[in-house]
């Protein structure tokens, strides 16, 4: 059965490759991808973008590092009428706003993206995970804690639950969170004592926002504030603070790639999507190319290949299968996936359409806080 499905995925892929090749006609040769840097873009860049580049002569790929501030920058170039962005890697949250706001175009699942090898339509094969009409899913990942084992201190078991991000007492030391409000505002309620399943009924009200900054207000001055995802692996490993929230394939990268004494606390981890969206608006010949690169890089062998550099799960099910070993280290990648069952023991689920319609009241609100 394995056999016949990796056949199967190689014959598609042939197929696939054909389709790239003989697709040059009437396409820009140039893409212009946002992504997020660090070891995520790497292996978009890998699993992606070079195959893509050796099956389309002529084509050349750069990379814009902004998908954080995706949101604010696809509006202003919208209102100067100037998008120069073909292909833009964005959360789930960010993918629904941009579509409300008609800067994102709407996909056809089916038609604009790769069917299964057994035949399965793509948009049965992405399921669930196809949260917006605009939005075309590439991983599940999570947003965790990594710290540091050789600052655990003596006598003290490891931490292994959410709370003792903000147990200064028990776990000395400085912590990163991300410049914003989503997870820690979770985080910081879950500690305070609100239910999981009550979580999002509490931070729609005023008092539940204050309740959350107030109990960040307990560890604020111990906490420094990353903005990209590549700054708590570095502050882990240059020993600058004993834990930190960053995505977890960032984490794999530091612990695995990098041999640092870093450890994951996978308790209350946030499970996420990531995706592409296509802007709205674009010519038709980089709309063509776009759209040739997106059924390419979306299909099911791509997102399983994408795992063999990254501990992200592939977001397609007929992907999962294919997930094998880490290509330059050899070790398997199934146990390292947020999605892992030995992980993923107490999960704490994103709600996407709170923060598509909270999230600029919540952010003006959070900066504010930040500032005092």
């Amino acid at each position: 059965m394995k056999l016949t499905t990796t056949l199967m995925a190689t014959s598609a892929l042939t197929v696939a490759a054909g389709m790239a090749s003989a697709a040059g006609h009437g396409m820009a040769d140039d893409m212009t991808l946002v992504s997020w840097g660090g070891a995520y873009q790497s292996s978009q860049q890998r699993a992606y973008a070079e195959p893509y580049m050796e099956m389309n002569e002529g084509v050349s790929i750069s990379w814009d590092e902004s998908s954080a501030e995706a949101v604010a920058k696809l509006r202003a170039m919208n209102e100067a009428g100037n998008v120069t962005w073909d292909l833009v890697d964005v959360v789930a949250a960010d993918a629904i706003r941009l579509c409300d706001e008609g800067l994102a175009m709407e996909i056809d699942p089916d038609e604009d993206l790769a069917a299964a090898p057994d035949g399965t339509s793509a948009e049965d094969d992405f399921g669930d995970l196809l949260v917006s009409d605009c939005f075309i899913p590439q991983i599940v990942y999570s947003t965790t804690f990594g710290y540091r084992t050789d600052m655990v201190p003596e006598g003290v078991d490891a931490p292994s639950d959410i709370c003792s991000v903000f147990d200064l007492e028990t776990y000395p030391g400085k912590r990163a969170l991300e410049k914003r409000p989503i997870n820690n505002m979770e985080w910081a309620l879950l500690c305070d004592g609100v239910a999981k399943d009550d979580v999002y009924d509490v931070l729609e009200t005023p008092e539940g926002q204050e309740q959350a900054l107030a109990k960040l207000d307990t560890i604020k001055d111990d906490v420094i504030w990353w903005s990209a995802g590549a700054d708590t692996p570095q502050l882990l490993a240059d020993g600058e603070i004993f834990m930190g929230s960053t995505y977890n394939g960032r984490l794999f990268s530091v612990i695995e790639e990098q041999n640092q004494p870093v450890a994951m606390m996978w308790d209350a981890q946030v499970f996420d999507l990531d995706g592409w969206i296509i802007p709205a608006g674009l010519p038709e010949d980089r709309l063509a190319r776009v759209k040739d690169f997106v059924m390419f890089a979306t299909d099911t062998q791509r997102l399983a290949d994408q795992a063999k550099y990254i501990s992200y799960g592939p977001a397609r099910a007929s992907s999962a299968p294919l997930v094998g070993k880490h290509a330059d280290l050899g070790i398997e990648m199934a146990q390292h996936m947020p999605t892992d069952p030995n992980n993923a023991a107490n999960t704490f689920l994103y709600n996407y359409e709170f923060w598509a319609d909270y999230r600029d009241d919540i952010d003006a609100k959070f900066q504010a806080w930040l500032a005092k």
